[in-house]
């Protein structure tokens, strides 16, 4: 299949297919007349390198499990290396968590003490009326 069709089967854009290639995500046979040729083969490439981006994989966080399809395993996290990503990525979302976690802990502190003062009308100058000079 060309690039136009791989595109539309994947709903992506030509020029993301022709950027996977420039990072070495996709590699294109070339037909006699130049054009890119792919198969099917290329087409779980591109599948998984947009499903690992959905959950927040950057481009080079998908190169081990492209690199695992491209060696004939079924799933491109059927290699260590994948795994590996896995576990780091993981890390990552579960140290945002925690500081997530310490925020919000801090937000519903700073709430607690803001209620708990007196009521207050915190009227300042109308926005409407023009500056007494």
């Amino acid at each position: 299949m060309r690039i136009g069709e791989l595109a539309k089967r994947t709903g992506t854009t030509t020029r993301a297919l022709r950027f996977y290639e420039a990072q070495g995500l996709l590699p294109a046979a070339r037909a006699a007349n130049g054009y890119r040729e792919y198969d099917e083969n290329d087409l779980r490439l591109v599948t998984e390198i947009q499903t690992l981006r959905t959950v927040g994989f950057s481009l080079d966080d998908t190169r081990p499990f492209v690199d695992c399809l491209r060696t004939g395993h079924e799933a491109g996290d059927a290699c260590e290396a994948s795994v590996d990503v896995y576990r780091r990525k993981l890390a990552e979302v579960e140290a945002c968590m925690r500081d997530l976690a310490e925020v919000r802990s801090a937000l519903l502190d700073k709430l607690a003490a803001a209620t708990a003062h007196p009521a207050d009308t915190c009227a300042g100058p109308d926005p409407r009326s023009p500056d007494d000079d």
